[in-house]
């Protein structure tokens, strides 16, 4: 009796380790984008917790937000994109932004980011 054999031939191989590598090159691509918006969250809600009073004006906030933004490498985003705000006393910080990260020619991912910080 004859034993088949079985197991990945070499175009399997091929196939697989291709669909890998692109899985690779598209996490690779998309990492820093969805770390970026961490740490945009992050400055977001390291700022209301600082508890800046109600005579603290904007333009203190947004150079607040740039500080910390070069200090933690973000760099798509910036104090002016923030909406800035008061409820019941306490400050809102909020921000919606959108990255295109290119993969190949002319495809693209497009990712839509909302966040806000602060609040009752």
């Amino acid at each position: 009796m004859r034993k088949k054999q079985s197991g990945l031939s070499l175009i399997g191989t091929l196939i697989v380790g291709a669909i890998l590598a692109f899985l690779l090159v598209l996490g690779f691509r998309c990492v820093p984008v969805v770390n970026e918006y961490f740490s945009v969250k992050k400055i977001m809600n390291q700022i209301v917790d600082s508890g800046f009073g109600p005579d603290v004006s904007p333009t203190q906030i947004r150079g607040e937000f740039n500080k910390r933004a070069s200090a933690d490498y973000v760099e798509k985003v910036t104090g002016i994109d923030l909406v800035i705000s008061r409820q019941n006393g306490n400050l809102v910080l909020s921000i919606a932004y959108e990255r295109t990260v290119p993969i190949a020619g002319n495809v693209s991912l497009l990712f839509e980011f909302d966040a806000t910080a602060g609040g009752s």
